[in-house]
């Protein structure tokens, strides 16, 4: 008898520890600085500037997992953390090509260029494709001269959410992983 009773809390307890990790797990978005092999610092960051508009708007916050890509591989459509050389705050981009991608510039009717990685037209969160000219085509084509249109290894092109560009690849070209210092996540809108 005690020891039926002794199992049914020992299981009620057990229950109650996993239903806490579950909704801490929850409450912290799974978080990714969990692993101690991988030593991640998390800081929550106020987003300064427009060029992700409109999926990130100027005064959002993020967390930022600093150091999340010395364990982690940096997948497509990231958002991400990069260090500019001319800036000492960090640039917040999305990651739109990675490692062994093709990438081409297209003249389209507008007389301007569609980036096209893999062969299909990058477009920004609201499905409009991205289309530049003068110097920021001028940045991407010699990338794409000098690369043979591949994406070399350890390096990513980073675009804002503004079709004609910003700071970003169109800008500073394509960036070493190694500058790229975190993984971001938009919290609430």
């Amino acid at each position: 008898m005690k020891t039926q009773i002794f199992l049914k809390i020992i299981t009620v307890v057990l229950v109650f520890i996993f239903l806490g990790l579950l909704v801490w797990m929850i409450i912290n978005k799974f978080d990714l600085s969990f692993n101690s092999k991988c030593p991640v610092t998390v800081e929550i960051k106020i987003v300064r500037g427009n060029s992700l508009e409109p999926l990130v708007k100027s005064g959002s916050q993020i967390k930022a997992f600093l150091g999340y890509y010395n364990c982690h591989e940096i997948q497509r459509d990231d958002l991400v953390l990069y260090r500019y050389s001319g800036d000492k705050v960090p640039l917040l981009k999305i990651v739109k090509g990675i490692p062994n991608d093709t990438f081409h510039l297209i003249l389209n009717s507008n007389n301007e260029y569609n980036l096209l990685i893999n062969n299909k037209v990058v477009k920004n969160s609201q499905g409009i494709p991205y289309t530049f000219s003068g110097n920021k085509y001028k940045m991407l084509a010699l990338y794409e001269n000098d690369y043979k249109g591949i994406i070399p290894p350890n390096t990513y092109l980073l675009l804002g959410d503004q079709v004609n560009g910003s700071v970003d690849a169109t800008v500073f070209g394509l960036v070493d992983k190694s500058d790229i210092i975190g993984k971001a996540i938009l919290l609430k809108k």
